[in-house]
């Protein structure tokens, strides 16, 4: 069975039907990498899922996963990640060893069938030729002859004729003998190319096209067993992965056989159990007897009182009611300023303008209210460094030794330019050290290179590091003197007027703004469980047991200070009052009157005197 001696004549429909194999194998190799594309989205959705559901760091979260259930649900989740992993294996291997492998093929297929049909056309044009040729010298001798034959009845017709000369006879015969001999020559001309079209006819049906075609039938087949072969591969690279997959589901039957419920019971008594005796019985009352009534000792009522003293003084609680904050603590918190301080006067005269250009007045209101608006609303921090800062950026650029951000921000932005500069004088350093060695080189081999025209590179080079090595000291002296004034991690001496604290932020802050910052920083948006925490840790470690703080100098009122708003505190010319704050960059400073009165005042109003022992203390 061959496609040479049984479609002979089929050209144009094997040409028709090799091309719509090769659009099967596209369409086969597009579905593949189809495939591929829904594994790895798949794989990806399930990876996705598994982090979605993994228990965050330093979350409440990971208190929960001690129990064996929630164990379980993690290995579960890491189970369900490797199995992701798998189908991500699928992919590539189907990309690798199906979509390039065929694809490449294709190409292949198309280069060998374009050759095999251009030899086929090739032959076809040949043998057209031939029979164009063939047609024509029959045309030809057909020609030779019909004039042969009119000469000839000319000559007769000439011969019988007794008028005609003999000169006029002698031509004609002349001239019959000159188109017989025509006729006879493009006889022999057709009957030689005739021949040689038959030959070549032979050798076209039988010879040229038999071994395209066989070409083509062949190129067919093995396109045919190639997608016999990459289906199989499809299956197996799909049955490769199944035992590790199947790995990954025992892991979960695994996980799911670990769950013990006594075990996670246990742990609920361990995690909730208060140590409380039940209530005894209680005793009968005869109110038949005198108005004195006892009851039991271990009565309802008795065993109340017990757990309510024992809640009360036993300890911290994070059900803390708000009345026993000390009153001094909580209204320095709630009372802070929340605007920028004024600008001094422009006279030093009381009748001057006593406040200059103040903020909008902020009406009082009741301490409760304060309390509502804590418990209910989220916190929005504002701090009024931040907010001079983002001034000071929009009018003018960053100072260089970043003196526009706050100590701790300033000491990381100093710390990275060190940094930098420390890994720019080490790669002078090591082109110098490069130089260096490639001078000792052409002073061994002057043939190489002269060695005084690299003098003026390791100037250079030299310069630069000095620069570098200048510029890293100034940024590394101004580090030394941040890092000289930045306060303890542990201390609580900070102020509540809702400044920015990295390692404690404030949960409350009325300031009538917007969320962010001018320059986007020092705003913290924190969830409801974020402030509830702060309720129970902050509020009753820094406000139940402190003592009030201790003066670190005094100061002298240079203006007359009328404090309207909250957290403020009125101070006349003259006066002389205790510092227990001093400013840390906001232009507040916090002083004392008395034990029981005390708060903010503009910094530029008041000249201080800080105790250099209270303050080192």
């Amino acid at each position: 069975m061959s496609w040479g001696t049984e479609l002979w004549d089929q050209f144009d429909n094997l040409e028709k039907h090799t091309q719509w194999g090769i659009d099967i194998l596209e369409k086969y190799i597009k579905f593949v990498k189809e495939r591929t594309e829904i594994e790895l989205s798949y794989a990806k959705q399930l990876r996705n899922l598994s982090k979605k559901y993994q228990p965050k760091k330093n979350s409440k979260e990971e208190e929960e996963y001690r129990y064996t259930a929630c164990k379980a649900f993690l290995s579960t989740l890491n189970e369900m990640n490797d199995y992701a992993g798998q189908h991500e294996v699928i992919s590539e291997n189907m990309t690798s060893q199906i979509t390039v492998e065929l694809a490449r093929y294709v190409q292949e297929l198309k280069q060998e069938r374009k050759s095999h049909f251009h030899e086929g056309r090739k032959a076809q044009q040949h043998i057209e030729t031939c029979w164009k040729q063939l047609e024509s010298s029959k045309r030809r001798f057909e020609r030779d002859c019909k004039e042969a034959d009119r000469a000839q009845q000319y000559f007769e017709k000439m011969d019988a004729d007794i008028n005609v000369t003999k000169a006029d006879v002698e031509k004609a015969r002349q001239q019959a003998q000159v188109r017989h001999q025509m006729a006879e020559d493009s006889k022999a001309d057709y009957s030689s190319i005739l021949q040689k079209f038959n030959h070549e006819q032979h050798e076209y049906y039988h010879t040229h096209i038999p071994n395209i075609f066989q070409k083509i039938q062949e190129m067919e087949e093995r396109r045919i067993g190639r997608i016999g072969e990459s289906v199989k591969t499809y299956a197996e690279l799909d049955r490769q992965v199944i035992p590790i997959i199947g790995k990954c589901l025992d892991g979960i039957v695994k996980a799911a056989e670990s769950i013990d419920p006594k075990n996670d019971s246990q742990l609920v008594i361990e995690a909730y159990k208060s140590g409380f005796e039940p209530p005894g019985d209680i005793e009968f009352e005869d109110y038949t007897q005198p108005m004195k009534r006892t009851v039991s000792d271990n009565s309802l009522s008795n065993s109340r009182g017990e757990g309510k003293s024992e809640l009360k003084f036993g300890g911290k609680s994070k059900g803390k009611l708000w009345p026993f904050i000390k009153k001094n603590k909580l209204m320095s918190l709630l009372t802070s300023p929340h605007q920028p301080p004024p600008p001094p006067p422009a006279s030093a005269s009381p009748s001057a303008v006593p406040n200059g250009p103040q903020s909008p007045k902020q009406q009082k209101e009741p301490l409760s209210h304060r309390f509502n608006e804590f418990m209910t609303s989220k916190p929005k921090i504002h701090c009024f460094r931040s907010l001079k800062r983002g001034l000071s950026l929009k009018l003018g650029a960053t100072p260089e030794d970043f003196s526009n951000l706050p100590p701790e921000q300033r000491r990381k932005k100093l710390q990275q330019k060190v940094d930098e500069l420390n890994k720019e004088i080490q790669k002078e350093m090591d082109q110098r050290d490069a130089i260096t060695k490639m001078k000792d080189v052409y002073l061994k081999n002057p043939q190489m290179g002269d060695p005084a025209s690299l003098d003026h590179k390791l100037a250079e080079v030299s310069q630069n590091m000095e620069k570098l090595r200048l510029e890293a000291q100034k940024f590394e002296a101004w580090l030394a003197e941040v890092e000289g004034r930045l306060p303890a991690r542990g201390d609580q001496a900070r102020r509540q007027s809702g400044m920015y604290d990295p390692q404690n932020p404030p949960a409350v802050n009325n300031c009538a703004q917007d969320r962010e910052s001018p320059d986007g920083s020092y705003t913290e948006d924190q969830s409801q469980e974020g402030e509830v925490k702060v309720l129970a840790t902050d509020f009753d470690d820094e406000f139940d047991d402190e003592e009030p703080l201790p003066a670190i100098g005094t100061c002298k009122a240079l203006y007359t200070f009328e404090g309207q708003n909250e957290g403020t505190i009125s101070v006349v010319e003259g006066e002389t009052l205790y510092v227990i704050e001093e400013d840390k960059g906001d232009g507040w400073t916090r002083i004392r009157r008395s034990e029981d009165e005390e708060g903010y005042v503009p910094t530029s109003y008041v000249e201080v005197y800080l105790d250099k022992n209270a303050k080192d203390s």
